[in-house]
Formats: C-alpha cells, sequence, structure tokens
C-alpha cells in the first residue's frame, strides 16, 4: 500500500489550480482587509460618538459579529439571505461581505485603542492652533494612533490569510477549497494538504517580514526621540 507519493506531492508545488487558489485568498485578503478598515473605522468613530444612539448602534455590532463564529455568519449571509427572500449574493460576494463584516468587528477594537492611546492633550493643542476636528484627527491624531495600531493590525492580517479558508464551506474556491477538490480527484489527502499547509505558511512568512518592515518605518521616528531622551536621563 503507497503511503507517500513524493512525485506527487513535489508536483503539486507548481501545480497551476492550486497556486491560483493562493491568488484568490491574497484577493480574498486584501479586499477584506480594505473594506473592513474602512467599516472599522466608520464603527469607531460612531462608538467614539457623542450620540448614544451612534455609540450603542457600534457597540451592538461588535457584540454581535465578535460573539458568533464567522462560519455561521457567512451560511446565513449566503443561504439565509435569500430564504428570507432579502438578496441573493454570490459566492465571490458572499465570502468578502461575511468576512468584511467580521474583520470590521475586530479592527475597531484595534483602532479605538490606538486612537484612545493619543493624549486629550494631543487633540487639544491641535485645536489651539486652529485646526479643525476633522485637521486635528487626521494630522495629529492618526500619525501617532498607528504606531500603536500597525502591530496588533499585522496580527490580524496574518489571521486573516488563513480565516479566509472558512469560506471554502460555500464553495467558494480559495486556496484550501482547491486543496479539497483536488483530493476528491485524486486521493492524495496527506500530500496535498501538506502543499497547501506550506503555501499558508509562505504567505503569511512573507508578511511577517513586510510587518516587520512597516513596523520599523513608523516606530523610527519615535525611537530616535526615545534614544535622545536617554541620553539626556544619562546626562
Amino acid at each position: 500500500m503507497r503511503v507517500w507519493n513524493w512525485d506527487g506531492f513535489l508536483g503539486y508545488f507548481t501545480n497551476a489550480y492550486l497556486l491560483e487558489g493562493a491568488l484568490v485568498t491574497l484577493f480574498l485578503t486584501v479586499s477584506t482587509l480594505t473594506l473592513g478598515f474602512v467599516l472599522g473605522l466608520g464603527v469607531t468613530l460612531m462608538r467614539m460618538s457623542s450620540s448614544r444612539a451612534l455609540s450603542g448602534f457600534s457597540q451592538f455590532y461588535v457584540w454581535v459579529f465578535r460573539g458568533t463564529p464567522l462560519l455561521v455568519q457567512l451560511i446565513i449571509i449566503y443561504t439565509g439571505l435569500p430564504q428570507l427572500g432579502l438578496v441573493r449574493l454570490s459566492v465571490f460576494e458572499s465570502a468578502i461581505i461575511g468576512l468584511a463584516l467580521n474583520e470590521a468587528a475586530y479592527l475597531s477594537e484595534i483602532l479605538r485603542g490606538g486612537i484612545l492611546s493619543v493624549g486629550a492633550g494631543q487633540r487639544d493643542a491641535a485645536r489651539a492652533l486652529g485646526l479643525n476636528r476633522r485637521q486635528a484627527f487626521l494630522l495629529v491624531t492618526m500619525p501617532q494612533a498607528l504606531r500603536v495600531i500597525i502591530p496588533p493590525l499585522g496580527n490580524s492580517v496574518n489571521g486573516l490569510l488563513k480565516t479566509t479558508s472558512i469560506a471554502s464551506v460555500i464553495s467558494m474556491e480559495e486556496l484550501l477549497r482547491r486543496g479539497q477538490i483536488l483530493m476528491q480527484q485524486r486521493f492524495e489527502v496527506l500530500e496535498i494538504f501538506c502543499v497547501v499547509a506550506i503555501l499558508y505558511l509562505v504567505m503569511t512568512t512573507a508578511w511577517d517580514m513586510v510587518q516587520r518592515r512597516i513596523e520599523a518605518y513608523f516606530g523610527k521616528a519615535y525611537g530616535a526621540v526615545e534614544a535622545k531622551q536617554l541620553v539626556r536621563d544619562d546626562r
């Protein structure tokens, strides 16, 4: 009985069908992150709003999407909405919307934590210089908040790369789903799933390298300030 097929295992690394699935996974990740970031920022601003209605809605939104499984959310969007006679979405649309709505709930908390880390005195100083609230937020608060936001945001991207595999349950042909289809055709379960795992590992490792560069770039100015402060303290 054959246990392992080395030729098949190595051949799957150049299998166009699987590699296209990896590209679909990357596209899902980028699309979800972009849409989720915009939605998450909106939810964050509503949460920090003086309006009780907006703040309450944002808290309810985060509570629902963080408290229920993504798998259930995707199934409701893909199969539940048509049954209710609301709207019928394609597999791709359902995957993007479901992933983005879920990711926005987590990103909103990351963004809120970063914004709250900037002292109120910074905003007051910006207003004293004549900046309106929008300018103060974009030019003063967000640049300082990014230093706090980027590390957990980078970790979210890493997790999102792997979380997109859940979309396979609604037949979204990303990397994992294509691996499952190949497995059913060729009955080489271990070889195919090992290749799929390695491809995910390559993508997450590549992102880890990018994340380190981004963190170093945004932390560079603050690092210089901290180094000067240490020199002064030594004196």
